[in-house]
């Protein structure tokens, strides 16, 4: 809209001194006409802006045309902009109002605090993903914020880890939580608290029902609910004792983050490091066939064998694709 264009215009303005006008043209994504038209629009308003032609020229506010918030401490400034969760903001459509929204905080800084706000923001970045964490489907996040925003009931179709068919859930939303770059809708069913993974929603409708919230409760409760669940091993659990080829630790410590209890430590000097780990169920130590015989199990007994059972599936699985294609 031109009053957000014109208040920008007269924010960067403020923030940079002298700019050049095809300069505010590219970082509003107008014409270098549309941004006179602006400058004389602002000046019509009382603003003493004005422009300058030629080499050297641009558009400027008059010296002393400022207005600053005060009582923002130079930490306070910092903090401002070092942006947590990087790419949030693009999940949700708010790239475009974060840069607007930074402008004029900056321009509104106390002025001793801009160049290390500034500096904050170059030198700082936040990337909330885990490293290799593959490819992701990408989450609609459209219909769940509607529904977050106007405290409306929602009609889900949602599909399980492990489950082909999607189920249909009506729920209560509190709330979106972004976790290590996994966006998830918090939200009770049937007055229970739930969590669904974003990227797994394959249908969403608002519905015309105001949301049924439990008295007194907030987003932040039920997460905390939520949260707890998810992390706090359940009693089909197992505890497991590994030890690792010292030259493949710093792979381990990055793969298996999630279920060490006790890092390894490297003294530099054995061939294989021991480390613990928990594991929500006993089938869920295949994931250290991934280490192939960089990693062996040495307790459990049962985590032994289950390892072993998953070993031998898959070694016969190669065997008889090898005797269909004739191998050796």
């Amino acid at each position: 809209m031109k009053s957000d264009r014109l208040l920008s215009i007269l924010l960067l303005l403020q923030t940079r001194g002298r700019v050049p006008a095809h300069e505010l043209a590219g970082r509003l994504e107008v014409s270098v006409r549309t941004i006179y038209r602006d400058v004389e629009a602002l000046s019509a308003s009382g603003v003493p802006v004005y422009a300058e032609r030629g080499r050297h020229g641009g558009i400027e506010l008059l010296a002393g045309f400022r207005t600053d918030v005060t009582g923002l401490t130079a930490d306070e400034s910092r903090a401002l902009f070092v942006l947590a969760a990087e790419g949030a903001h693009a999940a949700l459509g708010l790239d475009a109002a974060l840069g607007s929204a930074l402008r004029k905080v900056m321009a509104a800084l106390p002025a001793p605090h801009r160049p290390a706000a500034e500096v904050t923001s170059r030198r700082v970045l936040v990337d909330a993903t885990r490293w290799k964490s593959g490819p992701r489907q990408s989450a609609d996040l459209q219909v769940l914020q509607d529904a977050v925003f106007s405290d409306r009931r929602l009609r889900l179709r949602y599909r399980h880890s492990g489950e082909r068919e999607p189920r249909t859930y009506t729920v209560d939303p509190y709330g979106l939580v972004a976790k290590a770059g996994v966006w998830y809708l918090v939200a009770d069913r049937r007055g229970a608290p739930r969590l669904f993974r974003a990227d797994r929603v394959r249908s969403a409708r608002l519905l015309d029902d105001p949301v049924r919230h439990r008295p007194g409760v907030e987003l932040a409760d039920v997460w905390e609910v939520l949260r707890r669940r998810v992390e706090e091993r359940p009693e089909d659990g197992i505890d497991v004792t590994v030890r690792v080829r010292r030259v493949r630790l710093d792979m381990f410590r990055r793969m298996a983050a999630a279920h060490l209890t006790a890092l390894p430590e490297d003294d530099g000097e054995s061939d294989w490091v021991t480390a613990r780990l928990s594991y929500p169920a006993p089938a869920a130590v295949r994931q250290l066939l991934a280490f192939s015989d960089q990693v062996e199990i040495l307790d459990p007994p049962e985590a032994r064998a289950e390892l072993l059972r998953a070993a031998r599936s898959v070694t016969a699985l190669y065997e008889e694709g090898v005797r269909e294609r004739g191998g050796g």
